[in-house]
């Protein structure tokens, strides 16, 4: 039986790396970042490695198309990647606030336009994308960031509606503060040592994965025990 096709998105580390070493067992995985230490990435896991900016429709279109030639298909995408700002509102750099809503936002719709046609299709297909306890909630000092999570969230419940019936699940998952470099990435020192593992991220994500095409989870929600 043929493997299933996976493409997850900000996979060269935390938590879309942690979901390519489980998925990598029983599928064929793709990961897509734009660091070019995702190809060291897939190279220690044993899957294929692809250097994209996803908030860059030109980018996005050929490298969809490649892993689509290259597989044949995509059975599975994970919407992961995603990058932080924080802040009082007027305070926050202009370029930056485009680059947040560019790859949370409009880089999730993007991959996931690429790949929803073909799953339409063949009648079947997953999509999870990867909000955050911030896309169910408000925060002071965290205004563009959360209204990129919001947006996902509202995307995700939109597409939901939209491909239900066609054989696809959408799944939305929001978890808490995860032990991740995303603030380190931005440029902020902040304590991680209480939040969430990628790899308790990834096992939840996976088993909804592997739950079979009549087994939906729409939210997921992950808080750390006792929070």
């Amino acid at each position: 039986m043929q493997k299933p096709i996976a493409v997850i998105t900000g996979g060269a580390e935390g938590i879309g790396r942690s979901i390519a070493e489980s998925l990598v067992r029983d599928h064929v995985v793709y990961l897509v970042d734009v660091n070019p230490q995702v190809l060291k990435a897939a190279e220690e896991i044993g899957c294929a490695g692809r250097v994209c900016n996803i908030a860059d429709p030109a980018q996005v279109e050929l490298v969809m198309a490649e892993i689509e030639k290259e597989a044949g298909r995509v059975d599975v995408l994970v919407n992961n990647a995603g990058v932080w700002i924080q802040g009082p509102l007027e305070e926050n750099d202009v370029a930056r606030m485009q680059t947040v809503v560019n790859v949370n936002v409009l880089g999730t719709m993007l991959v996931t336009r690429a790949v929803l046609g073909g799953m339409k299709q063949r009648g079947q297909g997953t999509i999870v994308n990867m909000s955050s306890q911030n896309g169910l909630h408000a925060s002071a000092d965290r205004a563009v960031y959360n209204a990129s999570k919001w947006a996902v969230t509202g995307f995700t419940k939109c597409l939901q509606e939209e491909v239900h019936h066609q054989g696809i699940r959408v799944m939305g998952v929001y978890p808490a503060m995860v032990q991740t470099k995303i603030f380190a990435n931005a440029g902020i020192d902040r304590d991680t040592s209480t939040g969430i593992l990628p790899s308790d991220v990834a096992d939840i994500v996976c088993h909804a994965i592997r739950a079979g095409a009549h087994i939906t989870y729409p939210e997921i929600g992950i808080q750390p025990g006792g929070y």
